[in-house]
């Protein structure tokens, strides 16, 4: 059996107690519907066994440095090879992260200017942004420069005591209040309008001055006097840790305004590095071309030979994952979940190492139908070099490349866990299992398209790379926005479409922000009328039913569960002795309804809840739940297991009940088995009976076929992009000449 991944009795999450054995070196595909336990077997099982093996090959004091990996729950995993995992997770970052920065190409092309830009402007470092010797002094190389508002930070019609000083840190008798109002520097009842002009400077950036403040124990100390402005810009603008909280980011946003550094324009470099050029363009020229644009360019430069290939060697490599419409300065945290995993997939290309076991997290999300060739070649490439490949996928042109697949199910949740069916891709579609009848099925293309209610314009769109393009988006129907990726559908719709119409729903592909407290009861409201339900029938108080608060656990804090940090050892998890899981004290849990306590009913799934719990308000929000395909999840679950598309769902359904709405969803198909694309075109059919509109940006032929209008965008990305190609009924799509979407709908209909 070496050579085969070996699992036995494999119980994570919802896995039940199965046993298999994956062949090494080929590509093994992981399918089955959202939620089945594709993800609790090939990442929270194999690969994280092979990632705690290996950490444990390092000193203690090393580990201390480390992630620390639980053992998972499996009687046996053997013959793991080192994992390189490729998740969805975000490459994130702070604004001095870049495309350029992260691929390794950004000191190539310092490099090659250091060696061959006149003129000669210094070594690599000085054509860096994140180097003092490089980088523009006035916006330490960001680019922009973040500037206290002072219309929104100040109200100069009142006084200091009046609370002119808007900023919440900043209110009356708060410590930086007393800053200025004890200062002496000052008439405290005078109008901020009134001050003289140099009243006004001190107010805003301080004094050569010493003042003495009473601190909050009484004790009276001397400070040097800063101003509102110079204060706020050091302990809350000049902060690159990225770490705050979303509610304190809001804050900054609403008392400050972004404008582009005039020193460098937004190129982020100092005098001295743009002085340098290379063919007439300096630096930070070539960071603003797209990645095919810098290419060619690159073919043109006089450098080092070996530095243009190098550099050219890596961009070949991101234009063949079909990112070449990015641009080296672009941001990192700017970037897709399925653009972050491309990108992190490219630094593997090169590596020379063999017998490794790469693990993917559905490679294909937020790929054109054009594309996901390109993912496929680069998968069986790895594959061909001696490598394990395991994918989780649902796309079906990436199962077919499969040397062997698995699929988990056969439904979701506490209906999954199970192996369904192993073997090669034939064998698959005789097996009669879920992904075996859909791999192949053709969809239906809609010939009686819905007549429009009414109409959205759009006019003049030049967001990015958008050529002005005017559009009218119809109401009342399922319209679909397509493209190849960096088209400029989400310029369109995102940056264009949204912020004039403020009254559209717009539920994007960011993460739901959870906590370790966070349910599907807590996010989607339904907690609150249960707890109220619970206090009702009892007569007692709501807060005994919350495990945030009065009615929680002692000992695990209302989690249901204990952590024990064991320093450079694993920590561990588990259930607590004293509520045994529940999360409550005895005293609430002998509190019930209609015979549950409130334990029973986090326990219970949305779809049995549906039926358990009485309430117009409890029943709407869970039957939404429901509706998105996420019946099976339990009501009590952490957020922080579910997978990139039930999270998405959900947020969905926190918004459904909303009757007659403008619905704009950002591919609401993330993560969704093929089944589940039927109920999910059943769940937008119900919206627009229902007098409202859908306007949706999608990959998925399914759904392009399915919709009444399509918008089709490009013809291709980046600065190929930006163009209307069609517009009109997907029916005329098919016949399209030019469009890569109609293309891949013609041949998928075929």
């Amino acid at each position: 059996m070496t050579e085969h991944i070996v699992v036995r009795g494999a119980r994570e999450n919802n896995l039940r107690d199965i046993s298999l054995a994956i062949p090494k070196r080929k590509l093994t595909v992981f399918v089955g519907v959202s939620g089945s336990g594709k993800s609790s077997l090939v990442f929270d099982t194999v690969a994280a066994e092979a990632q705690r093996q290996l950490n444990e090959t390092f000193t203690p004091f090393v580990r201390t440095f480390l992630p620390k990996l639980g053992q998972p729950d499996a009687d046996l995993i053997d013959n793991v090879s080192t994992a390189v995992i490729v998740d969805q997770k975000r490459l994130g970052g702070n604004s001095r992260s870049t495309v350029g920065t992260v691929t390794d190409i950004n000191p190539l092309l310092r490099l090659m200017f250091s060696r061959a830009g006149k003129p000669y402007a210094g070594h690599a470092n000085a054509f860096s942004f994140n180097d003092p010797t490089g980088m523009c002094p006035d916006c330490h190389g960001i680019g922009r420069k973040v500037e206290v508002d002072e219309a929104a930070f100040f109200d100069r019609s009142k006084s200091l005591n009046d609370g002119a000083l808007l900023h919440p840190s900043y209110a009356v008798g708060g410590w930086y209040w007393k800053t200025y109002a004890e200062s002496g520097l000052f008439d405290n009842d005078r109008r901020l309008a009134d001050y003289s002009p140099e009243e006004w400077q001190t107010l805003l950036y301080g004094a050569d001055a010493k003042v003495r403040l009473r601190t909050p124990s009484g004790v009276s100390v001397s400070s040097a006097f800063e101003g509102v402005i110079t204060k706020f810009t050091r302990l809350a603008i000049n902060r690159e840790d990225g770490g705050d909280s979303s509610a304190k980011r809001e804050n900054l946003e609403k008392f400050t305004v972004t404008r582009t550094c005039l020193s460098c324009e937004g190129r982020r470099l100092n005098e001295n590095a743009l002085s340098s050029r290379i063919g007439g363009r300096t630096i930070a020229d070539l960071t603003a071309l797209d990645l095919v644009a810098l290419d060619e360019r690159l073919q043109k430069t006089d450098a080092p030979p070996p530095l243009i290939e190098s550099a050219r060697g890596r961009l070949g490599q991101l234009i063949s994952m079909g990112l070449g419409y990015l641009t080296l300065d672009r941001e990192t945290s700017s970037l897709s979940g399925g653009e972050s995993q491309r990108i992190k997939m490219v630094r593997h290309l090169g590596s020379s190492l063999t017998d490794v076991m790469y693990v993917l997290d559905e490679p294909s999300i937020g790929l054109h139908p054009r594309d996901v060739r390109r993912l496929t070649d680069l998968l069986l490439a790895l594959r061909d070099k001696g490598n394990t490949v395991l994918v989780v996928e649902h796309d079906p042109d990436v199962i077919r490349i499969a040397d062997h697949v698995v699929e988990i199910g056969p439904g979701a949740g506490a209906d999954g866990g199970e192996i369904v069916f192993e073997g090669s891709v034939d064998a698959l579609r005789r097996s009669g299992s879920l992904t075996g009848k859909h791999l192949d099925r053709k969809p239906t293309l809609r010939t009686r398209p819905r007549k429009p209610s009414g109409h959205l314009r759009i006019a003049n769109a030049d967001a990015h790379n958008l050529k002005s393009i005017t559009v009218d988006l119809p109401l009342g129907v399922l319209a679909v926005v397509s493209g190849v990726a960096g088209a400029g559908k989400s310029s369109l719709i995102r940056d264009v479409l949204v912020p004039r119409h403020p009254g559209l729903v717009f539920v994007d592909q960011s993460a739901v922000t959870t906590s370790i407290r966070s349910t599907p009861a807590t996010y989607t409201g339904v907690m609150d009328p249960v707890r109220r339900l619970f206090a009702r029938t009892n007569k007692v108080s709501p807060g005994l039913f919350s495990f945030n608060s009065a009615g929680a656990c002692d000992t695990c804090q209302g989690l249901g569960v204990t952590y024990t940090d064991l320093a450079f050892m694993d920590g561990v998890r588990s259930v607590c002795e004293t509520c045994g899981g529940r999360r409550y004290t005895d005293e609430v849990l002998a509190y019930t309804v209609n015979g549950l306590s409130i334990s029973d009913v986090l326990d219970l799934t949305a779809a049995q809840a549906v039926d358990a719990l009485e309430g117009k308000d409890i029943r709407r929000r869970l039957r939404a739940v429901v509706d998105v395909g996420l019946g099976y999840l339990t009501l009590g679950q952490p957020l922080s297991t579910l997978s990139g598309g039930e999270c998405q769902r959900i947020k969905l359904a926190t918004q459904l009940h909303r009757d007659g709405t403008v619905f704009v969803l950002d591919e609401p198909t993330t993560g969704l088995h093929m089944s589940d694309c039927g109920h999910l075109l059943a769940l937008l059919d119900q919206i627009v009976d229902g007098g409202g509109s859908v306007i949706v940006i999608e990959h998925n032929l399914d759904v392009i076929a399915y919709a009444d209008w399509v918008l089709d965008l490009g013809p291709d990305g980046g600065d190929q992009g930006g163009a209307v190609v069609y517009s009109g009924p997907p029916a005329g799509l098919v016949e399209q000449v030019g469009s890569h979407t109609g293309a891949h709908l013609r041949r998928h209909l075929s």
